[in-house]
């Protein structure tokens, strides 16, 4: 499928975009992160889009799914509501400041601490870091 955005074209194979996208949706809302980790690699890698393009669309995306499995994990009685209060401010203040820092920076930069990122998450989570 051809996509247009900003006067460029791309071509992206929507089957691996939409399986990768289920997938990691499952994945997300098992183990508690936002999917933005692995939607954000699907992208730029699988997909062979631009970092400019991704960020945001990868948050969009992640926004539904997060959505959907907090209110499922609430329903489930694994919902915190204080500590989602103390957390919400600074996510909206992150959300807003970090476009700004990314248009800034060059996309490789932005590509390097992203993947920085992504090894000490996984670090973390096999419990070596």
């Amino acid at each position: 499928m051809k996509i247009e955005f900003w006067g460029q074209e791309f071509q992206v194979n929507m089957v691996v975009g939409c399986l990768g996208g289920f997938l990691i949706a499952i994945m997300s809302s098992m183990f508690g992160f936002g999917g933005g980790p692995f939607m954000v690699p699907l992208m730029t890698v699988a997909l062979r889009l631009p970092m400019y393009l991704v960020v945001g669309s990868s948050l969009l995306a992640i926004f539904f799914n997060t959505s959907i499995s907090t209110m499922r994990h609430y329903q489930f009685g694994n919902f915190d509501l204080l500590f989602f209060l103390a957390m919400f401010p600074a996510a909206l203040l992150g959300g807003y400041i970090g476009p700004q820092i990314a248009k800034r920076v060059s996309p490789l930069v932005v590509k390097r601490i992203a993947c920085a990122g992504l090894v000490l998450l996984a670090l973390n989570l096999l419990g070596i870091y």
